[in-house]
């Protein structure tokens, strides 16, 4: 193959982040990531690459202007992060429930940019007791206000059935079939909005 072709077929490819949406110790979200990443690496229509915040080291919410119509940032950790996100063309979040909604350092990461995730799609992963249902519904609400396409399957992981005494990740065999559904709604929507 051609230089040329090589290239044409890489632009052609979707580009999706995986992102490990909370930065609290002992969190189960980078195994669960991995584990998503694992299952979506058999793919050839798009590429995978996991994007842990905890390595944006974000403050709570320091740009003196709101993104949505912010000529540029002023900080570095913000500049970084959206040089990051704006490189792909969907997202997967993966998220625990932490009292009924997401975290409050995910709601951060999201709220510092605008451009970067608007006219995209998402996917999402959730975890808890309740298989993070509410954190997902709630992400899905504020990700509308970035103007993300959240798609309609997500895979819900549960403490009693896919983690060893809640700590360690042991998914059912039956979630890999829910990681496929919703990235096969991922990849659709995604080449959709970036076509």
């Amino acid at each position: 193959m051609s230089l040329a072709a090589e290239q044409a077929t890489s632009t052609a490819v979707l580009k999706v982040a995986i992102i490990v949406g909370t930065t609290r110790p002992g969190r189960k979200a980078d195994a669960v990531a991995q584990w998503v990443k694992g299952i979506a690496e058999a793919r050839t229509d798009a590429a995978f690459e996991v994007v842990d915040i905890a390595d944006y080291a974000l403050p709570h919410m320091d740009e003196p202007v709101p993104p949505r119509g912010a000529q540029g940032y002023s900080q570095p950790h913000t500049r970084a992060w959206a040089e990051k996100i704006g490189s792909f063309d969907a997202y997967v979040f993966v998220t625990p429930e932490y009292n009924g909604s997401f975290p409050g350092v995910l709601k951060d990461a999201v709220d510092f940019l605008f451009t970067e995730w608007s006219g995209k799609a998402a996917g999402f992963v959730g975890y808890g007791f309740g298989g993070g249902a509410r954190s997902v519904a709630h992400l899905r609400q504020v990700l509308t206000s970035v103007e993300i396409t959240g798609v309609p399957s997500a895979v819900e992981l549960n403490f009693n059935g896919d983690f060893e005494e809640m700590t360690r990740f042991t998914p059912r065999d039956s979630q890999e079939k829910s990681v496929v559904v919703m990235l096969d709604e991922l990849v659709a929507k995604g080449a959709e909005l970036k076509g």
